[in-house]
């Protein structure tokens, strides 16, 4: 007797279940997203319990038929792709029909739909129709789920807490509210509102919406543009900074996507603006023809593969970078919420949304609220370095030293503001910016040591320090092999401060035998460069002369980057005239 045979239908929707179907956010993903490609502008998810007791999605998109509203919980019945060729033009965020299926076999479903000519009520529990009758003719559809996996308790057990459930659905509307800002979103969790969205196709509005003003008003926008890709969004400024990487948000044609690529691009372009262990906020859409990307690797959609990663990986680094690059202010002391805000967002019509089967013909790469005029050419991949100076306005100011607080802060003022400096995150830009130029220059100047530093190291330590010591030598560092596993470094670059060189050059050693695998030189010269300008800096509870502090504020003045420490910490802040005012009530 054969022990093959073939399962039945009912079986294999609740096996697929266990691959599209894991936790209350999936369904809220699954059938939100049904109803976008339904083309609907609002879309209202209430749930109770954090989706665990109910979960509901009502939309005014196009509806269905009664032949398709009961088609549609069949396997791998789709309206999105009809022949293998469409696999490489999808322009939908569903496609594979399994979504319903799945849901309604581990759930009971009740679906409402009209398409604007009948109405339709249909009623499902674990997969079998109990009822199909005629519905409201209220066009678009409503679909309520309840009893979720009431016939596969293991996975019911594994359901996490109502806090847990109703934040990962929270979290995937947020998202998909930002990569539609065109579409009204509405959330409710027992009768309470936690989300509305207007739908007014503007980004920034969407993002105030969801993140409030103090994040909003701090939001770069950011447009570029390449042979392959365009990308448009926002990006925050450093001050605005989270503890995960949740609020990084990318978006291919319209679709969440998770890519450690380019989740990696945008935090190295944001690198000496902010502490190890902080992320930005940022919203970014990327456009791209359909054809170079794969979505059909996992069930969820949201894992890709795409062609010439590399190409848009470096176009996000370049343009964020030099967006904060050239945005970079003096942070006011006063935070924005204690200030009266005049902020006001623009309207776009729906007519100018770019929907994700964008065309590249004429792409725009203004940015708004930069300085600096930059040329279309600049933001194409392979660009020169930007040659515009940068910080004028900085540059030209007259900071003179009035005192130093607890030896850590340096009081400064010009005309019309007073500033306070952290002396440490001032010198330490100041020596950061000093020795990555150092690291730029053709000439290398270099100091011969009386005592040569040696180094006793592992077989394994000393051979790699000796596949990477090249990079040493290129910088100034006279490097010896002095025997088993041992080195002897005999000269240093003329720019390591005086007294601080063993210290230095050892924590240097560590570094190269310290870094990873996949070694990256770039990467490992900006490590040097921050940890050699900490150890050269002055220090907090150091004690400085008025000449001292003098000539770090002139120092500070002439670097490009003022505003923060190579490790993203705030350098100096800014009350005006008119905050010190309001402070003291001088002023109403």
């Amino acid at each position: 007797m054969s022990k093959i045979k073939v399962m039945s239908e009912n079986m294999a929707n609740m096996i697929a279940a266990g691959e599209v179907i894991e936790k209350c956010a999936s369904v809220v993903k699954e059938l939100v997203e049904n109803a976008i490609d339904a083309d609907a502008k609002i879309i209202k998810v209430n749930l109770e319990d954090g989706g665990i007791k109910k979960i509901q999605v009502i939309d005014n998109g196009i509806g269905m038929d009664k032949e398709d509203a009961v088609l549609s919980f069949s396997r791998h019945a789709t309206s999105k792709i009809y022949k293998a060729d469409d696999l490489f033009f999808i322009e939908t965020l569903g496609f594979r029909g399994e979504a319903l299926a799945s849901i309604a076999s581990v759930s009971e479903v009740e679906l409402e739909t009209c398409n604007g000519i009948e109405g339709t009520y249909v009623h499902i529990k674990g997969g079998e129709i109990l009822e199909t009758r005629s519905g409201e003719e209220r066009v678009g559809t409503t679909i309520t789920i309840t009893n979720l996996f009431f016939n596969t308790p293991a996975r019911l057990k594994y359901l996490k807490s109502e806090a847990t459930e109703l934040n990962n659905c929270l979290q995937f509307i947020e998202r998909l509210a930002l990569s539609k800002p065109n579409i009204a979103f509405q959330l409710t969790n027992n009768d309470k509102l936690l989300l509305k969205t207007s739908g007014t196709n503007n980004l920034l509005k969407t993002i105030h919406e969801i993140y409030g003003l103090n994040t909003s008003s701090n939001m770069l926008e950011i447009k570029a543009f390449s042979d392959d890709f365009e990308i448009s969004g926002y990006v925050a400024k450093p001050s605005v900074l989270k503890k995960n990487r949740l609020h990084m948000h990318t978006f291919v044609n319209g679709r969440i996507v998770r890519n450690n690529e380019l989740n990696k691009a945008i935090n190295d372009a944001y690198n000496t603006y902010k502490h190890e262990g902080f992320y930005p906020v940022v919203v970014i859409n990327i456009f791209v023809d359909s054809t170079l990307v794969d979505v059909n690797i996992h069930p969820t959609k949201q894992d890709i593969k795409m062609s010439k990663i590399d190409k848009l990986t470096d176009l996000i680094y370049r343009t964020i970078k030099d967006t904060l690059y050239k945005n970079l202010l003096i942070p006011d002391a006063i935070t924005p919420e204690e200030k009266e805000s005049n902020f006001t967002f623009k309207e776009e019509s729906k007519e100018n949304y770019k929907p994700y089967n964008h065309s590249f013909s004429e792409p725009s790469v203004a940015i708004k609220d930069i300085p600096v005029e930059i040329e279309q050419q600049q933001l194409n991949i392979g660009y020169e370095e930007l040659e515009e100076q940068v910080n004028e306005e900085f540059k030209q100011l007259k900071l003179y030293p009035v005192g130093q607080v607890h030896k850590t802060y340096i009081i400064a003022q010009d005309e019309g503001n007073m500033y306070i400096l952290d002396q440490h995150a001032a010198h330490e830009r100041i020596n950061y910016e000093m020795i990555t130029q150092k690291f730029k220059e053709a000439e290398v100047f270099v100091t011969d040591m009386l005592i040569p530093l040696i180094f006793e190291l592992n077989a394994a330590d000393y051979k790699i320090f000796m596949e990477r010591k090249d990079i040493l030598t290129e910088l100034g560092f006279k490097i010896e092999d002095y025997g088993i596993n041992t080195i002897a470094i005999k000269g240093h670059p003329t720019w390591l401060k005086s007294g601080f060189e063993e210290e230095s050059i050892r924590t240097i050693v560590d570094l190269v035998i310290a870094s990873d695998k996949q070694f990256e030189k770039a990467k490992f010269l900006d490590s040097m460069a921050k940890m050699v300008s900490c150890k050269m800096s002055v220090k907090a509870n150091e004690d400085l002369s008025f000449i001292e502090m003098e000539q770090l504020l002139n120092d500070l003045v002439k670097c490009d980057n003022p505003y923060n420490c190579c490790h993203g910490r705030p350098s100096i802040m800014k009350y005006s005239a008119y905050d010190l005012e309001k402070m003291f009530r001088r002023v109403l």
